[in-house]
């Protein structure tokens, strides 16, 4: 009963979106391929992937920090994830996008000496660049929370009986604990990318509107002042590259999750130790 009034409702909410004017459903099949937002589209695709390169990169290195024993190492890491965490992510593309004014100029020197380089960045035009920082910094914070439950979640035995058989920190953190680890990392590092290609519509705030969400919106549907057919052409791009993101994803968790299902013995760390030696040997 229940399945037939879901099936019912859905049906009848197609079909009212269907016949309703408002949806101005020609507007939304004219600009749906139109070139201006595949290149809306693909801006917003270079965001995303610049954004989490950066984010993971610094995501490795605040994780690092945080399960370091040197206390000033966790210090700072936990005071940028408590800043960044903790305040909304537009606040901060806005911080940004106000940089070039807060700081005009760049400078490379001395203090009270010569300097060495100058840069004045009011005379340059980098909202794409500011914007990847922004993000990338943002969501650095919590990449960094994700390695590091990853890396923890590894038995402690297992990084303690690879050292004991001579393995170097790299060869345990590359054969014995990453592969592991990975089984963890991969499926909320997949939901932050996929959420970071949707929080690329909040680059306005910097201000750059070349993202698919400002062109279709602020560009095309601002001039032609259809807003609500281009939202849907906005959405349904949105809707592609997510959806090709997530097959991705589930190959990915299949891999990391069938590599990392087994454990290694004692005498298959030995065996994987006398390998290596014997590989650096040659």
């Amino acid at each position: 009963m229940g399945a037939a009034l879901i099936i019912a409702a859905t049906a009848l909410f197609l079909y009212g979106a269907a016949t309703n004017d408002a949806y101005r459903w020609s507007v939304y099949r004219k600009y749906l391929f139109d070139q201006r937002l595949l290149e809306g589209a693909w801006n917003t695709l270079q965001l995303t992937v610049y954004s989490m390169v950066l984010a993971i990169l610094l995501g490795i290195v605040l994780a690092v920090m945080r399960l370091s024993p040197n206390p000033v190492f966790r210090s700072v890491s936990w005071v940028f994830l408590w800043i960044f965490r903790g305040t909304p992510v537009y606040v901060q593309l806005v911080f940004w996008g106000l940089f070039p004014t807060i700081y005009k100029n760049l400078q490379l020197g001395i203090p009270f000496g010569p300097t060495f380089f100058e840069l004045n960045l009011q005379a340059l035009s980098i909202p794409f660049l500011l914007a990847v920082i922004g993000l990338g910094l943002n969501e650095g914070a919590y990449m960094a929370e994700i390695i590091r439950a990853g890396i923890s979640s590894v038995p402690e035995g297992q990084s303690e009986a690879s050292t004991a058989l001579g393995m170097s920190w790299g060869m345990t953190m590359r054969r014995t604990v990453l592969p592991q680890a990975m089984r963890v990392i991969i499926p909320p590092t997949g939901n932050e990318i996929i959420s970071m290609l949707k929080t690329t519509s909040l680059v306005t705030a910097v201000p750059y509107s070349y993202d698919l969400y400002g062109i279709a919106v602020r560009d095309i549907g601002g001039r032609i002042f259809e807003p609500v057919p281009m939202l849907m052409v906005a959405a349904t791009w949105y809707l592609v590259v997510t959806s090709l993101l997530m097959v991705g994803q589930f190959y990915l968790e299949r891999y990391f999750s069938r590599g990392a299902s087994r454990k290694l013995t004692t005498k298959q760390l030995e065996a994987l130790a006398k390998a290596q030696a014997g590989t650096g040997g040659m």
